[in-house]
This record gives C-alpha cells, structure tokens and sequence, in this order.
C-alpha cells in the first residue's frame, strides 16, 4: 500500500538530479506530498583504492554525500525549502537505494544522465533499471535547460 504522502528523489549533485529535485518539488507543492531526497555512495573496489595516492586517514565518503546533498538542496532551493525536505544518505548501488527508499512511496523521481545525439534518447542505467523494477510509480526527468 502506498503511503500517498512521500516522493523520493535521488540527487547526488549533477544537474540531471537537480532538475528532478525541482520538478519533485513543484509537484510536492501541487500534491501537499513531503519529499525526501536521497543521495548514495559506495566504497570503491579494493583495488582501485588502493591505487589511489594520498587519500586522506580521515577521510569519510559518507560525509561527503550528505555534503553533497545539503549544498544541492540549499543552492538549488534555499535553505528554508531545504530544510522542509527530509536529507537521506545510504551507503550501497544508487539504484537499490532508491529502490529501498522508494517502498511504500507515492513516487520516485529521477534526473538521466543523457548523452548528445542518438545516446540522448537512452536513459542512464540507473534510471532504467528504476523504471523497470521500482516498488512505485517513477519519473525521469529530462531536459537540458532550466526553462524546462
């Protein structure tokens, strides 16, 4: 059963996922639905770390997502909006994330990674598989202009 009153949103920072926050929001708005916007990260496999120079002791990829997230949010729509919506970071596949997220949800929204010419017309595999295989109904947003 779904609960009519949440639209999730995976926005990790790239203007694809910006442009599907702000449609998520002006739908939010004309639905009265909260929002929740997720982000995801995962550790990178063990032999391309270990490839890595000078990765920092300290350094902790979980707060760099909920970074990434908050300073999305409040440049894209202020920080009062900002703080209206529920901040949600999860470590694993952006893909299943949203899809755990997205249980029991009323909608999932998600930007695609499009490419130029006849790539354009392919959504990004991440959007794809949502589309495919999420617990409720899911937009893609495309577009490539802020008019749109």
């Amino acid at each position: 059963m779904a609960d009519a009153g949440r639209i999730v949103v995976g926005v990790d920072g790239s203007e694809p996922s910006l442009r599907a926050l702000r449609w998520a929001v002006r739908q939010s708005a004309l639905t009265g639905e909260t929002l929740e916007a997720v982000i995801s990260w995962e550790y990178p496999a063990a032999g391309w770390a270990a490839m890595v120079p000078g990765v920092p002791e300290d350094f902790n990829p979980e707060a760099l997502a909920a970074q990434i997230l908050d300073d999305s949010l409040v440049e894209t729509l202020g920080a009062e909006a900002a703080a209206k919506i529920t901040h949600t970071v999860l470590i694993g596949n952006a893909a299943q994330a949203l899809m755990d997220r997205a249980g029991g949800a009323a909608l999932l929204v998600v930007g695609n990674h499009g490419y130029s010419g006849f790539r354009a017309t392919l959504l990004g595999s991440v959007g794809l598989h949502l589309a495919q295989h999420a617990p409720c109904p899911v937009v893609v947003v495309r577009g490539g202009s802020d008019s749109d």
